[in-house]
């Protein structure tokens, strides 16, 4: 393999990277903008509108059925995440009262123990204390900063709308300017390679959307099972912070149970403790088969991609890793990389 080819491969990961990071709104947008470009064609060719009219027409209705499933079931959540964002303190000043409460009627107990005891004994609860205070902290991290991402998704939510509308329009140019990259020759292999990049991202998406889907589904049902309050809001928490892979549910799930089950709520902990791991199993188990049966990957290259791609560059990475796979599957049926191994 040429330096060249090298340097080619490792600028063309780190342009992924940053179209995942800072330029997710875009790529989203882009990816909108191919869905509507068969609507666009239609109204083109029916109604003989020109481009600019018909990318009007298209993204106007998307925008349209986006704002009004916001507004019919985003409300709701909304009042739900408002409401129980205003009483986190109470739990969290709760949270502390019981753990001071805890360390004063165990002084009681054990003042007249021997002195070994003793030490050891206010060791185990100083341990304890910490614990109970880092994952209350953790907690409280997680859904503050949830709560403070909240400005910046409205500004996402405004690029990605303005970037719909402008790809729209300018899908067709780009794509040949695309094409002017490369040679007469080799242009029918990119277009088709280009088309099956297409079909296996709608694929990779369609199978995040039926996932969190899914497990909001199922957070939904255990949290009304269990009875708590706000279940739509915590449920879309869960949903949020599921994006991180194995552990993500438990920094929400796992810190709450605790703090429960201390409490003496032991049913509502445990229920807790229980509907995590039921999360975390079912989106290991169906991941990987959703996941490869949408982008025509296998479920084991869809699974070794999700993980070395989390542990290269993070959460990013469990969207990088099988966009990568992705890339190589449609270059190879293109025609791009048929070099085979000769003894």
């Amino acid at each position: 393999m040429s330096i060249r080819t090298i340097v080619l491969i490792a600028v063309g990961l780190l342009l992924i990277y940053l179209v995942f990071t800072v330029g997710a709104p875009f790529l989203l947008a882009l990816v909108v903008a191919i869905f509507l470009e068969p609507l666009n064609g239609l109204l083109m060719k029916r109604f003989r509108l020109n481009r600019l009219v018909s990318s009007v027409i298209s993204s106007t209705l998307f925008t349209a059925i986006l704002v009004g499933l916001i507004v019919l079931l985003g409300m709701k959540i909304i009042a739900e995440l408002i409401a129980f964002l205003e009483k986190v303190p109470n739990y969290f000043e709760n949270a502390n009262s019981f753990v001071d409460q805890l360390l004063a009627d165990a002084k009681g107990l054990y003042q007249n123990f021997p002195p070994d005891a003793v030490a050891t004994l206010e060791e185990y609860l100083m341990s304890l204390t910490n614990t109970i205070t880092s994952m209350v902290g953790k907690l409280s991290t997680t859904i503050v900063g949830f709560a403070s991402t909240l400005p910046g998704m409205f500004i996402f939510f405004i690029v990605f709308l303005v970037a719909v509308y402008m790809f729209s329009f300018s899908l067709n140019t780009m794509k040949a300017s695309v094409l002017s990259f490369f040679e007469e020759s080799s242009r029918p292999q990119v277009d088709q390679m280009l088309n099956n990049l297409r079909k296996s991202i709608f694929g990779f998406l369609r199978s995040q959307i039926i996932l969190s889907g899914m497990t909001y589904i199922v957070s939904l049902i255990g949290l009304l099972i269990l009875g708590i309050k706000y279940p739509m809001a915590i449920a879309l928490v869960i949903i949020i912070v599921d994006i991180m892979p194995i552990l993500g549910t438990g920094s929400v799930l796992v810190p709450w149970a605790s703090y429960l089950i201390l409490t003496g709520d032991i049913f509502t902990g445990v229920g807790l403790i229980v509907l995590f791991l039921v999360i975390t199993v079912f989106r290991r188990i169906v991941e990987p088969k959703i996941l490869g049966d949408s982008v025509g990957i296998g479920a084991l290259p869809a699974l070794i991609s999700l993980y070395v791609g989390f542990k290269l560059v993070g959460v990013i990475g469990v969207f990088i890793g099988p966009l990568i796979v992705i890339i190589y599957m449609a270059a190879r049926q293109a025609g791009l990389f048929q070099t085979k191994i000769k003894l």
